[in-house]
């Protein structure tokens, strides 16, 4: 049962009461398991975090759970540090609300009967006593104002490259360099496709759900590659690094603890720079299909993107999982397929948070490596939250599911059938209300290549 009635508005009161010295006593236990289980323990930061807001929740210092004030009292910020530029206080409560769901959905927090939840939007948690009172986060919920984030200005987002100097590091010049060649070949080739495009019968045109909307839209769509190099170093390292630290450069988690010989060998591989093979052929079949609906697209690689490239109502487009691409985390919210780290497998295994009738609650590949077995992979079509545009993600467990969904996708009478055997309706203009929704691929693997992929199931988003 909840402790007790809540009968003031969300955004007047400081949580979901705790009545008696008994129920603090439980919270403050539940909350330093929390802290110290397996999903907290790759981000001191995050725990740190998650243990300031309930203790002022609990003490009801609601001034003291406003972005601004969090930054200076939690973070050591000056108090008059602009919020709009410096994003680590929205960044990091990103980060808690992802490990609370991957507690939660552990075998070690499943089974507490005991909750805190920290809604989207603000920075003021929630506490339940049982499972059904723990509040599920509402899309395009509207966030009070009185613990609502503070706007950010209309400067640059740059990412953050202080908040921890033993970590940080600069890449060298030579890096971004790679960086630069990439991305300049990948945008030649879509330029190229274009042009050849333009030439012919535009067969390719894609009337279909997400193409209608995303080449509907005057801006621009954005790409954003995936990024392999990151994905070795996280397994190399056995410690994930989080979007907060892969928005400020930190690319080696926990380097402090790692040896001179794991130091150099991680930032060789940063180096190097590698792009996925999978990624561009998926940029060109997007490309053809841009230049037969009479648009383009911006390609841009994962590690050369900022936070103020989201901070746009244009519409977005993610290669990769938060395993090789941090920036796809920050969507999971909207999710009901979630890829989560399993650090007993060294795997990602996808969640499902919202399973509907017959559905496993979870999702896992059996074909690692070179073996044979299933894989798995999501298409993902959401809203960029608090703007105007829209999110499309292709993300696999492994290298060939994000080739599955790629090529899904990139094939627009494959992704009508699809979609219409799901129920969704296949074309939408930008100025109608869309369906958002998420497809899981299921992927036959023979000695660690496939041989056929499905669709598994489908979900119709909020």
């Amino acid at each position: 049962m909840q402790s007790t009635v809540d009968t003031e508005p969300r955004g007047e009161r400081s949580s979901r009461s705790i009545e008696t010295k008994k129920d603090l006593a439980e919270f403050r236990e539940h909350l330093k398991e929390v802290t110290e289980s397996a999903a907290f323990r790759g981000s001191h930061r995050s725990a740190q975090f998650l243990k300031y807001i309930c203790e002022q929740a609990i003490a009801g210092n609601l001034h003291s759970l406003k972005e601004r004030a969090i930054g200076v009292e939690l973070f050591g910020r000056p108090p008059a540090y602009d919020t709009g530029e410096d994003a680590i206080v929205r960044v990091t409560a990103s980060d808690v609300r992802k490990r609370l769901s991957h507690y939660y959905l552990s075998s070690a927090g499943s089974s507490s009967e005991l909750r805190i939840n920290l809604p989207v939007g603000s920075y003021l948690p929630e506490f339940a006593h049982d499972i059904r009172d723990a509040v599920e986060p509402k899309i395009g919920e509207t966030v009070p104002e009185s613990v609502a984030p503070e706007a950010p200005s209309t400067d640059t987002i740059k990412p953050e490259a202080h908040l921890d100097p033993q970590v940080g590091f600069s890449r060298p010049a030579k890096s971004w360099l790679m960086i630069a060649i990439g991305v300049a070949c990948l945008c030649l080739l879509a330029l190229l496709l274009s042009i050849k495009s333009s030439t012919q019968e535009p067969a390719s045109r894609a009337s279909v759900l997400p193409w209608s909307v995303l080449f509907a839209d005057k801006h621009v769509p954005l790409l954003v590659t995936s990024d392999p190099n990151i994905a070795e170093i996280q397994g190399l390292t056995s410690q994930p690094v989080s979007i907060s630290d892969y928005a400020n450069q930190k690319y080696v988690p926990n380097e402090a603890a790692l040896s001179p010989e794991m130091i150099h060998v991680t930032r060789d591989i940063l180096r190097g720079d590698k792009a996925a093979s999978v990624d561009t052929p998926i940029v060109a079949g997007i490309a053809e299909l841009a230049a037969g609906n009479a648009s383009r697209i911006n390609v841009r690689a994962a590690r050369d993107l900022h936070f103020s490239d989201l901070d746009t109502d244009g519409n977005l487009i993610f290669l990769g999982s938060p395993r090789t691409d941090p920036w796809t985390s920050l969507f999971d919210e909207q999710l009901d397929f979630r890829f989560i780290y399993d650090g007993a497998s060294r795997q990602e295994v996808i969640q499902n948070v919202r399973p509907h009738p017959d559905e496993p609650a979870e999702y896992v590949p059996t074909a690692k490596g070179f073996a044979t077995g299933q894989s798995f992979a999501t298409v993902s079509f959401v809203r960029n939250p608090n703007h105007g545009g829209h999110v499309l993600i292709l993300a696999g467990a492994n290298a060939e599911g994000t080739k599955a969904a790629g090529e899904l996708v990139t094939n627009p009478s494959s992704l009508a059938s699809a979609l219409q055997r799901c129920g969704i309706r296949t074309s939408s203009a930008a100025s109608d209300t869309v369906e958002h929704f998420q497809i899981l691929l299921h992927l036959r693997m023979m000695a660690g290549s496939p041989t056929a992929f499905d669709v598994a199931t489908c979900h119709i988003l909020p």
